[in-house]
């Protein structure tokens, strides 16, 4: 029994050794850049009023002023429209 029990025992410590261990990831990276939504037809309109984007074909783009709340959800095809606090637009790309 002792002579079993010994054998387990150095069974398992021999494939205690084999086991690999992942070294933890940092965080993951961001995807690049991309221009499925389109954005780089509009980026004329950086530095210029928020106040152009009332109606016309950019309607359906997300808007974000400045200290506001939004989805961090990755969707290459969505339009962001980002301005400043005077209503300027600073950034226009898809994510």
């Amino acid at each position: 029994m002792r002579a079993r029990l010994t054998f387990c025992a150095v069974a398992l410590g021999a494939l205690a050794g084999c086991i690999e261990t992942a070294e933890p990831s940092g965080p993951a990276e961001p995807p690049p850049p991309s221009d499925a939504c389109g954005a780089s037809q509009h980026q004329r309109l950086v530095g210029q009023s928020s106040a152009i984007l009332a109606g016309g074909a950019l309607r359906e783009a997300r808007r974000i002023g400045p200290d506001m709340a939004v989805t961090s959800d990755y969707r290459p095809e969505r339009m962001n429209i980002e301005y400043d606090e005077n209503g300027i637009i600073t950034k226009i790309s898809c994510y």
